[in-house]
C-alpha cells in the first residue's frame, strides 16, 4: 500500500493533482478542499489510499491521516465505493460525517450526490459503531468571497458539476452563497464556498 506521497506539485485539476515523486508523476485524486491547498511548483505531502481493481490502480490523497481513515471506513458500507466516499468528504469534513452518523442526520447525508434516503439510513446503521464519536464542534461552512466576476467562482461551479449537479443548479447555488459577501477570493476559500454551496443544494432536496 502507498501510505503517502511527497514531492513537487506538477499540476492541479478539478478532481486530482499530479505530484512528482522521484521523477514519476503520480496522479492523486482528492477533494476540492484538499486540492485548494496545493500550489503548482511547491512541495506537498498527501496521505494516500490505493484502491486496487482488476483493470486499474487509483490513488486518493488527503490532507491528514484522519481524513484518509474516514475515507476507508465509509467504504465498508454496502454500496459505497471510493468515488462516493470521496464525494462524502467533499461535502462533509470528517467530524461533520461523525456528527451526522451519531445524530442520525439523514438530511445531512442526503446532501451528498448519489446518496438517497435508503442509502443514508444504511450508512447510519453500518457506521454507527465504526466511525467513532465526534469530538469537537463543527464550524460553519462558507468563506469570504467576492462577486460573480471573480475567476474562482467558475472553479466552484465546475467542482459542483463534477460532483454530479447540473450546471444551472450549481451556478444558482454559488450565486446564493456569494450574495452579500465581500473581499477577494483566496485559493484557500474555494473549499469553504464549495461546502456552503453543497449545503444549499442539499437543502433544496427536502
Amino acid at each position: 500500500m502507498i501510505a503517502s506521497v511527497q514531492g513537487t506539485v506538477l499540476a492541479v485539476r478539478l478532481d486530482a493533482a499530479v505530484v512528482d515523486v522521484g521523477g514519476v508523476g503520480m496522479l492523486v485524486h482528492a477533494t476540492p478542499g484538499t486540492l485548494a491547498h496545493l500550489r503548482v511548483g511547491q512541495r506537498a505531502t498527501l496521505h494516500t489510499s490505493l484502491v486496487v481493481r482488476e483493470d486499474s490502480l487509483t490513488l486518493f490523497g488527503f490532507t491528514d491521516d484522519d481524513e484518509r481513515e474516514v475515507f476507508e471506513t465509509v467504504q465498508t458500507v454496502s454500496g459505497v465505493g471510493p468515488r462516493l466516499a470521496l464525494a462524502m468528504l467533499a461535502v462533509h469534513a470528517p467530524e461533520e460525517l461523525r456528527r451526522a452518523v451519531a445524530d442520525e442526520d439523514l438530511k445531512a447525508l442526503e446532501r451528498v450526490p448519489g446518496i438517497g434516503r435508503k442509502g443514508a439510513q444504511r450508512i447510519v446503521l453500518e457506521l454507527r459503531d465504526r466511525l467513532g464519536a465526534p469530538v469537537r464542534a463543527v464550524a460553519g461552512g462558507s468563506g469570504t468571497v467576492s462577486g460573480p466576476g471573480d475567476d474562482r467562482r467558475q472553479q466552484v461551479v465546475d467542482a459542483l458539476v463534477g460532483l454530479g449537479w447540473n450546471a444551472k443548479a450549481a451556478d444558482d447555488a454559488v450565486t446564493t452563497v456569494l450574495a452579500g459577501t465581500e473581499g477577494p477570493v483566496g485559493p484557500d476559500e474555494v473549499a469553504g464556498v464549495l461546502r456552503a454551496a453543497l449545503r444549499t443544494l442539499g437543502g433544496g432536496r427536502g
